[in-house]
């Protein structure tokens, strides 16, 4: 069975991972972590994630404890910030990582990248399995389509989220870009007033925030007499703890270094 720690466990998807964990035979929870300061440390983990029959492991607010247990992998679901302060114990304590926080600029991101010189990590926006695959069909759309469509990305998620736009929709608009030898500068993720005649070589990127909304992305390929659209649409929070749990099994395995959702499934790069 795979030691892991689980942090953020009273989040949305800390409670998801250590539900779907705690039912498998392949996982064993043997730390779980919550912020400083959250009134549930000290807490039998499965009570304050509210997942009613106790587990017989204390919540903590330092991961350095929980990883003192013989922890394999830990599976991080919180924030950029504190995914990158996640990493750098982990890297001193030569234990791997699957980070599914978004939110990441450019110097977290290189932060991160730090840490997996020390450890194996899988960086991922989105850990869903199918979202990664529509990931690889965009590109391949937009291979065989060339340079005669309209690209957009359109996302929607519940009111809560801080992000904008999403990990997962910018992580679609680079690999576009990239498949249509387009820049960064060419992303738009705001239009407003008056702003002429659409760019051939832009790309926009736009958020809808509302409701309870798990997550929905679609790319757009707007042709003259044509319209294709490529859609995901998440209902259920535990497609991306199924995803996260796959990669933590995987990354185990692997060397120090940094990979991402296509690796762990074998995909082909884009």
């Amino acid at each position: 069975m795979l030691r892991t720690v689980i942090t953020g466990v009273t989040g949305r998807m800390g409670s998801t991972l250590l539900r779907l964990a705690r039912s498998s035979r392949e996982f064993s929870i043997v730390g779980a972590t919550a912020r400083q300061g959250s009134p549930v440390v000290g807490l039998d983990a499965a009570l304050a994630a509210r997942m009613g029959e106790p587990l017989g492991l204390a919540v903590v607010d330092d991961l350095d404890r929980a990883l003192d247990a013989g922890a394999q992998v830990v599976i991080d679901f919180t924030s950029a910030e504190a995914s990158v302060a996640h990493a750098r114990q982990c890297a001193a304590k030569g234990v791997a990582m699957v980070i599914g926080s978004t939110g990441f600029n450019a110097e977290t991101r290189h932060r991160i990248v730090e840490s997996a010189r020390a450890i194996p990590v899988v960086l991922a926006p989105n850990t869903s399995v199918g979202v990664n695959v529509v990931i690889q069909m965009a590109a391949e759309l937009a291979r065989v389509l060339g340079q005669g469509f309209d690209v957009e990305v359109l996302e929607a998620h519940h009111r809560m989220k801080k992000d904008s736009p999403s990990g997962t929709a910018l992580r679609l608009a680079e690999v576009l870009a990239s498949t249509l030898g387009r820049e960064s500068e060419d992303l738009t993720f705001a239009r407003r007033g008056w702003i002429g005649p659409r760019s051939e070589r832009e790309i926009g990127v736009q958020t809808l925030r509302g409701g309870d909304v798990v997550g929905e992305h679609t790319v757009f390929f707007f042709g003259e007499g044509e319209r294709i659209e490529l859609t995901h649409r998440a209902t259920s929070r535990d497609q991306f703890g199924k995803g996260a749990l796959r990669a933590a099994e995987w990354v185990a395995r692997q060397r120090p270094g940094l990979y991402d959702m296509a690796n762990v499934l074998g995909l082909q790069r884009t």
